[in-house]
């Protein structure tokens, strides 16, 4: 299965309403879930008058995926996301300096760091020109689809 396919599917069942997939052939296992919690509000009737307790008002599904403490705050810049579930890498090979570092001005297309998945290094460009404010993500470190990585300002 080519990485676009990969990809596409991984997408597919991001956007879906799936909980778990799994796909397996003789040389391929790919296995990809997430949470959902259910939320259910209730409404208390305040009139005493009428002798009804609670009634349902609204039932909401809620996505919850599994992200770092520190990536679920606010941030203010331009974020650039993982496009892939893989391992980062922020330098080409251990005695290489990192790509970028904190501060280091970039430009829309620089390369920002690696990732790794399915034994394909994958270089992570900038989507924007500015400073690097933030790198979220460390050296070897698992990162998911979607999972805020760096910040631009």
């Amino acid at each position: 299965m080519e990485l676009a396919n990969i990809l596409e599917l991984i997408h597919a069942v991001s956007d879906s309403d799936l909980t778990e997939f799994n796909l397996q052939d003789d040389t391929l296992n790919i296995s990809m879930s997430k949470e959902k919690t259910i939320v259910q509000q209730m409404a208390v009737n305040t009139d005493p008058a009428d002798a009804q307790q609670y009634q349902p008002v609204v039932q909401q599904a809620v996505h919850v995926e599994s992200v770092n403490a520190v990536n679920d705050e606010v941030q203010t810049g331009s974020v650039v996301k993982s496009p892939l579930v893989g391992t980062y890498y922020a330098a080409s090979s251990p005695e290489n300096p990192p790509f970028v570092k904190i501060g280091d001005k970039v430009s829309k297309g620089q390369v920002l760091g690696i990732v790794e998945a399915m034994k394909l290094m994958n270089e992570i460009e900038s989507e924007f020109d500015g400073t690097v404010k933030e790198i979220l993500v460390e050296n070897e470190q698992m990162v998911e689809f979607g999972q805020p990585m760096f910040v631009i300002e």
